[in-house]
């Protein structure tokens, strides 16, 4: 809204406060419309208090909703609505669609739970803002007996509630009831397509996300920007250059407005695919950068050797204000893995302490593999040893192939012990500990370990590759 008209609104909202006439239903609704600001609303809040018109249900709902645009979700919206004398079906559905729009998804589930608890009715919209707030909150029973409500309900065929299902069964990793709830459904729309789409980009096999795109393509449907970030998803996991690159083009193409989750889309995929120049042009041009932009780009450098502009480009998103997270650490840990850089290791693992990083068994397999490329073997054991969570295999893989790599038998044979211990099927450990044993010379314990291969019929899996031609 231009700045001119946008001061008009405020001061008629002003004189409007001023003012003793008027305090009818729809003189205030439009009031609450017209609220440009927090403050607009505290003051308009105070108001209806006064003239006693926060009983009336729909202005009650109607505050909850304007607060909540305003970025008062919690600390105002939620506990008006926790005080509001009645609450119907209209005032539960608005706070549960703007927790789950706000990233709390488990709250919207808990106030689901307290609609259905009160006997109000059971509708379309509100049902699918449930089941996506289910998804997102992890909880498998809980949105399996939602979904059960909205089929006894009859509103499982809803185009609502049914690409919400898919959404919750992807989201919880049941990808093969996403499915089948997709397929029988009889009138799939745009939103149906791309919750498949998003699912199986996210969680089930890249490839089949791919295979929907084109579906999508060949049957006409509209493909917005969240179509072309779930392909532009399975492309980058796929590290399908090509894909990745002809979904850019359809998105400028298409004239699909370049959003911050297009463009960060964009600058994961090109950096995972190795192209870090393309990487950085489009992150250039981005209008506005979240901390998803800049870890993408981090991690990218760092996964391919570039530590140098990793380290750098750390250091510029601290200059602009930006909080590193869990991702970005990750980054600069693998920068410094490929650099050698171990000191700077530890300093950034002290950082993520400092900050209240949560720390995930990938960066304990990044800082054993900093502490093992760097040839410092017996830290990197010690510190795989005394994790405060039980390593797993990408730990003591990162360890087994630095033990080759430097030549120490002895800790091979200890580090491949427990590597066996978790995963016995797994031929490469095997391989790789064989090949330990002939570079030192000892091919009869090769042999051995050869033999034992047999013995517990593990194969080694045959190699295959791909190329992309982009």
């Amino acid at each position: 809204m231009p700045r001119a008209a946008l001061a008009r609104r405020g001061e008629r909202l002003l004189f409007a406060l001023c003012s003793t006439a008027g305090d009818t239903f729809a003189y205030y609704f439009s009031l609450l419309d017209d609220a440009t600001s927090a403050h607009q609303l505290r003051q308009l809040h105070a108001r209806l208090l006064r003239a006693g018109l926060l009983a009336d249900v729909v202005l009650g709902s109607k505050l909850v909703r304007q607060y909540s645009r305003h970025g008062e979700l919690l600390s105002s919206a939620y506990p008006f609505f926790l005080g509001m004398p009645l609450r119907n079906h209209y005032s539960f559905s608005i706070v549960i669609g703007e927790m789950s729009r706000a990233g709390h998804p488990r709250r919207a589930a808990e106030l689901f739970v307290e609609m259905r608890a009160s006997g109000l009715p059971l509708d379309a919209p509100t049902a699918a803002l449930a089941l996506r707030s289910y998804g997102a909150a992890g909880c498998a029973a809980a949105g399996a007996a939602a979904h059960a409500l909205c089929t006894k309900h009859g509103l499982e065929r809803n185009p609502y509630v049914a690409s919400a299902g898919v959404f919750l069964y992807a989201a919880l990793g049941r990808l093969p009831d996403a499915r089948a709830l997709f397929d029988e459904t009889p009138h799939r729309d745009a939103v149906l397509w791309t919750a498949m789409l998003s699912g199986y980009a996210q969680r089930g096999p890249p490839e089949a996300a791919v295979e929907v795109f084109s579906e999508m393509v060949a049957v006409g449907m509209e493909l917005d920007g969240v179509a072309i970030v779930g392909l532009l998803l399975a492309s980058s996991r796929l590290g399908w250059l090509l894909h990745g690159k002809s979904a850019h083009g359809f998105a400028v193409r298409r004239g699909v407005p370049a959003g911050l989750s297009l463009g960060n889309a964009l600058v994961d995929m090109y950096a995972k695919c190795g192209e870090l120049r393309r990487a950085e042009e489009v992150f250039r041009r981005m209008p506005r950068r979240d901390v998803i932009s800049w870890s993408s780009l981090i991690l990218g450098h760092g996964l391919h050797g570039g530590a140098d502009r990793a380290l750098e480009l750390f250091s510029l998103m601290a200059a602009d204000g930006c909080r590193p997270n869990a991702v970005t650490f990750l980054g600069v840990l693998s920068a410094c893995a490929h650099a050698g850089r171990v000191e700077a290791a530890w300093g950034f693992w002290r950082e993520m302490a400092e900050r209240g990083v949560a720390l995930e068994l990938k960066h304990y397999a990044c800082m054993v593999d900093v502490l093992a490329r760097a040839g410092r073997l017996g830290a990197a054991e010690r510190f795989a040893a005394e994790m405060p969570v039980e390593p797993d295999e990408a730990v003591w893989g990162a360890l087994l192939a630095a033990c080759r790599t430097h030549g120490e038998v002895e800790a091979a044979e200890r580090v491949a012990r427990r590597l066996l211990r978790l995963r016995p099927e797994k031929s490469g450990y095997y391989v790789l500990l064989a090949n330990v044993f002939s570079d030192a010379g000892r091919y009869g314990d090769a042999e051995k370990v050869r033999a034992l291969m047999k013995e517990l019929n593990v194969g080694k899996l045959p190699g295959h590759s791909s190329v992309d031609l982009s």
